[in-house]
């Protein structure tokens, strides 16, 4: 049985006439009585009483009555929640992120959600090494990430410029100075983070190029934990300039140039290539486009081209 056949059903037995049915629904009455013949034989039981004048209901065709009705009422939901959907009135927006490409979501988030504030949002915290593979696995829909992906099937949009930033408390001694060399930090203690990533591995090999040696006396878990710890006066840190600008403002923190350890950092957008985007991750992109457009670098809208 189809749709079609319960609607029809549906029509005589609430006209309780075969005539009246066809006219509601714009067919004749031999059409009318040909679907409810074949919905009959398919169910294998009389659904309308042959001898009454008024089609009345037998026992079989109240029983499918209920279900009929059931079946509709769901197709007008599955209508209207497809509907919801189009006009971003319900939906989720899946993102997988690290703490520090987190940050760059938030005044995102913040401008989406104020156009459409009945979608939900869920940001899911994952190793930058893992957001991919969320993505390929359709965990989320859409990643950040801090490195070009290597995978054909992902594609990567360019959307925001960082850079390392070299930090001390203000009470330091190098705190005064406009710009230190590598070589000026070979005493220095760095409190770093315990994560290995691309960019460790350059700060490394960028001391080990000029000799120096880098000391790490303290490794943390999380980037705000590092910057607390400098802040109290514990040492160095190189943290992305993106993570540590409240801090930059309120003084609690001074940045000093550190040219040769001032690495550029591209943070990428990232779904699958072929992906039919929902309707709330395509407005999502368009938020990133227009709050590009509209603020500038370090904010970019590019898609890789080789990605």
């Amino acid at each position: 049985m189809d749709l079609f056949q319960l609607e029809t059903f549906l029509a005589v037995a609430e006209e309780r006439s075969f005539s009246r049915a066809a006219a509601r629904l714009h067919r004749t009455q031999p059409a009318i009585s040909q679907v409810i013949r074949k919905l009959e034989e398919e169910v294998g039981e009389t659904l309308f009483e042959r001898s009454s004048r008024d089609a009345t209901l037998t026992d079989a065709g109240v029983t499918l009555r209920e279900y009929a009705q059931k079946l509709l009422y769901l197709r007008e939901e599955a209508g209207l929640a497809l509907s919801q959907l189009r006009e971003l009135h319900r939906g989720v927006l899946n993102i997988a992120a690290n703490e520090y490409t987190c940050l760059y979501l938030l005044p995102l988030l913040d401008t989406f959600r104020r156009n459409n504030p009945h979608i939900k949002v869920a940001v899911h915290r994952s190793l930058a090494s893992r957001v991919a593979d969320q993505v390929l696995l359709h965990a989320v829909e859409i990643g950040v990430i801090s490195f070009r992906p290597e995978d054909r099937q992902i594609k990567s949009i360019v959307a925001y410029r960082d850079e390392l930033a070299f930090v001390v408390n203000p009470k330091h001694p190098l705190a005064k100075k406009k710009s230190v060399t590598i070589r000026d930090l070979g005493h220095e203690n760095f409190i770093a983070h315990n994560v290995p990533s691309p960019l460790r591995e350059k700060v490394i090999q960028a001391f080990a190029r000029h000799k120096t040696k880098l000391q790490m006396g303290v490794e943390l878990p999380s980037l705000e934990a590092i910057k607390r710890f400098v802040a109290l006066g514990n040492g160095v840190a190189l943290v992305p300039q993106l993570t540590v600008e409240p801090e930059l403002q309120s003084g609690r923190l001074v940045r000093v140039a550190a040219p040769e350890l001032q690495f550029e950092r591209k943070l990428r957008l990232i779904h699958r290539k072929h992906a039919s985007l929902s309707h709330a991750a395509v407005a999502f992109l368009k938020v990133v486009e227009s709050y590009a457009a509209e603020n500038g670098d370090p904010h970019h809208f590019e898609p890789d081209r080789t990605a």
